[in-house]
């Protein structure tokens, strides 16, 4: 937990960015019968019957200090798709950074190990060259900035029915451009001294 709070007290280094990375699911339900649009006398209706159309994952990218934020929309969340979308953050979002700071949950597939499984030993060692990765402890991930993004996600864009990825990709991507333009950015106010006093049952009892 300390880790991951002295790394958010660092001041911003275009050559070392922070990202903040965490991942959430997105059901794709249609609708059986169309809806009926809000009008005088009545609000929005939907029939309460839906069909299932599978699930999506979405990879929130988050730098909380300059307000960006990059969302990657997959159909699977293995470690396939979290290296594809490490690589993509490395090699087209930030190209120029000597080392990208990534704060992120410790899931099974986000492991510097993935990129062996999916490309050859020398991209994979230089894909982990370029991250300095910081891992949120078990049941911490409300240390992740990432999760606030994604909260905001989900009760502005995606708190209603989508059918298929190609309307997830196309909604997401209009919440992602106007909240980027916007600059929203996230003030974190917590700290190590916080926690020491606040958290103080987590912390393990000295042996004298």
């Amino acid at each position: 937990m300390e880790d991951v709070l002295e790394v958010y007290k660092r001041p911003y280094d275009p050559k070392r960015p922070l990202i903040c990375m965490d991942e959430m699911p997105k059901q794709l339900l249609a609708d059986l019968r169309e809806p009926v649009a809000v009008g005088p006398g009545h609000s929005a209706r939907s029939d309460y019957e839906y069909q299932r159309n599978g699930v999506a994952d979405l990879f929130m990218l988050f730098e909380p200090l300059q307000g960006k934020r990059y969302i990657q929309v997959e159909k699977q969340r293995r470690r396939i798709e979290w290296a594809q979308v490490m690589r993509y953050l490395a090699d087209e979002l930030y190209p120029e950074a000597e080392r990208i700071v990534v704060v992120m949950d410790n899931l099974n597939t986000h492991t510097p190990a993935a990129f062996y499984q999916v490309y050859e030993p020398e991209e994979a060692r230089r894909l982990i060259q370029r991250f300095e990765f910081h891992f949120t402890p078990k049941h911490g991930s409300w240390l992740n900035m990432a999760e606030i993004e994604l909260s905001a996600l989900a009760r502005q864009c995606l708190d209603r029915r989508l059918q298929d990825i190609e309307t997830l990709l196309r909604e997401v991507q209009a919440w992602q451009d106007q909240r980027n333009s916007e600059v929203v950015k996230v003030r974190w106010q917590f700290t190590t001294a916080d926690a020491r006093i606040k958290l103080r049952y987590l912390y393990p009892r000295i042996q004298v």
